[in-house]
């Protein structure tokens, strides 16, 4: 049985009425996975916007294994001290991570945003000496479209998530960076300039699935 575990802001953990980008990915691998797996994480439930909490299970389609570890205005910052204990509870293989916006926008630096994402990396392998995982960039948002000081935040970030994974890739525990969805466009791809509608979780969903074909040969490419 190979365990995924979806790592994220409001992106992954999705709002009352989101099939979210965890179940695309899921409806794709069992497509396309040759064996047994499911997801794991700690929390189940999406983000309710009138209560301001994570307590909604109103799911566009709740059959499929809604395990995850994402929070609503959460980031690197608050994942590293709680992925350890996740990884060891939920018997995780991979880790598929996208995370950074929060943190850029309230908590961190480009440089300190790195640093948490190296606690998080020794946190996960703590957890799991073998454990894989795949790490989305900050992907295109309302902010950096409007804030030319942000975006350029966002990059430096980027570039040196790029340099962190280099860095920190190793045999028994492979780190892989996905590539940001290249056509995806917050006009059609997002309901508010940054939460994925449909078309927006298919392509997060593709990017997480065709970094993980093309590096590991697991499963197939995702059909858009």
């Amino acid at each position: 049985m190979l365990r995924f575990m979806p790592v994220g802001d409001s992106m992954t953990i999705g709002s009352a009425g989101d099939h979210t980008w965890r179940y695309r990915l899921w409806q794709h691998l069992c497509r396309s996975y040759g064996g047994p797996f499911t997801l794991v994480g700690p929390r189940e439930a999406l983000y309710d916007k009138a209560a301001d909490a994570p307590t909604s299970y109103a799911y566009a389609d709740p059959d499929f294994p809604r395990a995850h570890l994402a929070g609503w205005g959460e980031g690197w910052l608050h994942m590293a001290p709680l992925i350890g204990e996740a990884v060891r509870a939920g018997r995780a293989d991979v880790l598929l991570v996208s995370l950074g916006l929060i943190d850029l926008g309230f908590y961190t630096d480009a440089e300190q945003t790195a640093r948490n994402v190296r606690s998080f990396v020794a946190g996960a392998r703590a957890g799991n000496a073998r454990i894989r995982m795949v790490v989305l960039p900050v992907i295109p948002n309302i902010r950096a479209a409007s804030e030319p000081a942000f975006a350029a935040e966002v990059a430096r970030f980027n570039e040196l998530l790029a340099k962190t994974v280099a860095d920190l890739d190793e045999p028994r525990s492979p780190l892989l960076l996905a590539s940001p969805p290249p056509s995806y466009d917050l006009r059609t791809d997002t309901y508010d300039g940054t939460h994925p509608g449909a078309s927006g979780e298919h392509k997060i969903a593709a990017a997480f699935a065709d970094a993980m074909h093309q590096a590991w040969d697991l499963g197939e490419p995702y059909a858009l």
